[in-house]
């Protein structure tokens, strides 16, 4: 049984609520025009004169809430939602105000019923994005991410195995750094793992499994590391980054019998966490499938995650497979997170050839 999420008020700075917000506006001012004009031939231009006291205060509202979405994200549900209703049935009232002065023959009904039905738009705006936290959210999101996060490729297990098998006899000790590693992928692949995680976690996931790759692979793997321009607070969904790099090799490394060079580069840049790995293509090498799946889980998780605030998006250049993860860029703030974090941190030095 799924636990119940604690309700808050949504993040005003994420793309995808501003637009569901704009859009559910859009529709009420739609059913109003539909309800009050006795035929359909007059729905659409009595919808246009709506829009004269829809489209302004919306814009201010969307604004407020865009700009003061850090405190309200401080205030206690009740008390946000207070004033978001507040502020919407004050917009609607000054909106309405400016309209008389400036068109008096215009005819835009009392004051008051400006301010009522702003306010009543901004609660049922709030009341939908509540129903979509409490209700709807939780229970998809968590079936779909743990659907997505036990999807593991039998090859890398299969193939783990074998390297612990031929490393028993010649380097029991390499075998057991190996399964140490394949029980911390295989763990936090088994996790709930619907919280955001630190990067320096996840760097020391996807190493992890390069160490367990570069055993097998040899020389034929070669990955440079260019991390040192990314806060390792920086949050993010569980394994994100391990999954990018397993599939730059499964495509451009294990094919080819000289193998490639894949690169993964890691910064943040105007409030964004970028991810890039970009891996050979060979045209003589076997081509193999299931590369848009497993970047099509991840798009799926991120979506999750970020709404429209994330994308993730490939292109080839100069004979080179490239995918870009870019996220809204959010550090870890308490301290618990932070132990976390510091837990998680690989030694100073450390780095995959």
């Amino acid at each position: 049984m799924p636990k119940r999420t604690e309700v808050s008020l949504p993040d005003f700075r994420n793309l995808g609520i501003l637009l569901r917000a704009a859009l559910a506006v859009q529709l009420l001012g739609l059913a109003a025009a539909i309800i009050t004009q006795p035929d359909l031939a007059s729905v659409g231009p009595a919808f246009l004169d709506m829009a004269a006291g829809i489209e302004p205060p919306l814009l201010v509202v969307l604004l407020l809430a865009f700009f003061a979405s850090p405190a309200l994200q401080r205030l206690d549900y009740a008390r946000g939602v207070a004033v978001l209703l507040t502020a919407s049935a004050l917009i609607g009232l000054l909106w309405h105000l400016w309209l008389n002065l400036r068109f008096p023959d215009a005819g835009q009904g009392s004051a008051l019923r400006a301010a009522l039905l702003s306010g009543l738009a901004a609660a049922v705006v709030l009341a939908y994005f509540n129903w979509r936290h409490r209700v709807l959210s939780p229970a998809l999101a968590e079936a779909r991410l743990q659907a997505l996060q036990s999807r593991i490729r039998p090859h890398f297990l299969y193939n783990s195995l074998n390297t612990v098998l031929s490393l028993l006899r010649q380097s029991p000790r390499q075998a057991e750094d190996v399964l140490a590693n394949l029980a911390e992928l295989f763990r936090v692949h088994m996790a709930d793992n619907r919280q955001l995680s630190p990067l320096a976690r996840e760097l020391e996931l996807a190493r992890a499994y390069v160490e367990i790759e570069q055993l097998r692979l040899g020389e034929r793997l070669r990955l440079t590391w260019k991390v040192e321009n990314a806060p390792e607070t920086a949050l993010l969904p569980p394994l994100v980054l391990q999954p990018l790099i397993e599939n730059a090799i499964y495509h451009g490394v294990e094919p080819c019998p000289a193998g490639g060079a894949v690169r993964v580069d890691v910064f943040a840049r105007d409030g964004f966490l970028h991810l890039v790995v970009r891996n050979p293509i060979h045209a003589q090498g076997e081509r193999r499938s299931g590369n848009r799946m497993a970047l099509s889980n991840i798009r799926e998780r991120l979506a999750l995650h970020f709404d429209a605030d994330a994308r993730l998006t490939t292109h080839t250049v100069g004979g080179e497979f490239v995918v870009q993860v870019v996220i809204p860029l959010r550090l870890a703030q308490d301290e618990g997170q932070r132990t976390a974090v510091d837990r998680a941190a690989p030694p100073q030095g450390a780095s995959a050839g």
